[in-house]
């Protein structure tokens, strides 16, 4: 993804608040790790012009990497919406990947049609450790479809995803990064010295940062 989307996109989910620097007041992710960094993409469904930036890229990166695919599969729930979306845009049929297969009519975890022999494009609104993204790859996978490349909004780019993703052969595209998402707060002014070094030393190493006590 070249510098200039990144940074577009990176603006767009900082003036709609998708993306918070709370250094004083950390959240936890479902996978144990404490950040001072939050990004919450489902919010882009409520201000439909960055939305559009959005869709718009994931038609761009496809387009300049010249991917091919049969259909468009979103994971539950964040990425859905914009993997339905850019379903639209390129008359392109879609599913979705629940988080586990219901426990009532059909048991399903896949909706929307059959992918046995798919060539499958994965979309995910945000990457953190990549297990949410991977396991709906391995739920593809075991239907029968073909998955071999997944674009998302942005990702920590933490090493254990990159690794993760390296083994099972899926290969990511992101419209934007955290450090484009830093870059953008700093040039804003979003959090000053202290707050910016707190926030860099928890990038270094976010498996083992640990908040200070005032």
């Amino acid at each position: 993804m070249n510098t200039n989307t990144k940074r577009r996109i990176a603006k767009a989910l900082l003036d709609i608040g998708a993306v918070g620097f709370a250094p004083a007041a950390p959240i936890t992710f479902k996978s144990g790790i404490v950040s001072p960094v939050y990004i919450d993409n489902r919010i882009l469904i409520y201000h439909p012009d960055h939305w559009r930036r959005v869709v718009k890229g994931f038609a761009s990166v496809i387009a300049d990497l010249e991917l091919e695919f049969d259909l468009i599969a979103g994971v539950a729930v964040g990425g859905v919406p914009h993997s339905s979306a850019l379903a639209y845009v390129l008359n392109t049929p879609s599913v979705f990947i629940r988080k586990e297969s219901k426990e009532h009519g059909k048991a399903q975890r896949i909706e929307g049609g059959a992918v046995a022999g798919k060539a499958t494009l994965l979309v995910e609104d945000l990457v953190t450790t990549g297990g949410s993204s991977l396991s709906a790859v391995a739920a593809l996978r075991e239907a029968g479809a073909l998955v071999t490349d997944m674009v998302a909004i942005v990702s920590y780019g933490f090493a254990e995803a990159r690794a993760a993703f390296k083994d099972s052969r899926v290969t990511l595209h992101t419209l934007t990064d955290f450090d484009a998402l830093f870059e953008q707060a700093l040039q804003r002014g979003i959090f000053d010295e202290r707050e910016e070094a707190v926030i860099r030393a928890w990038f270094a190493d976010p498996h083992h940062w640990e908040p200070r006590s005032k």
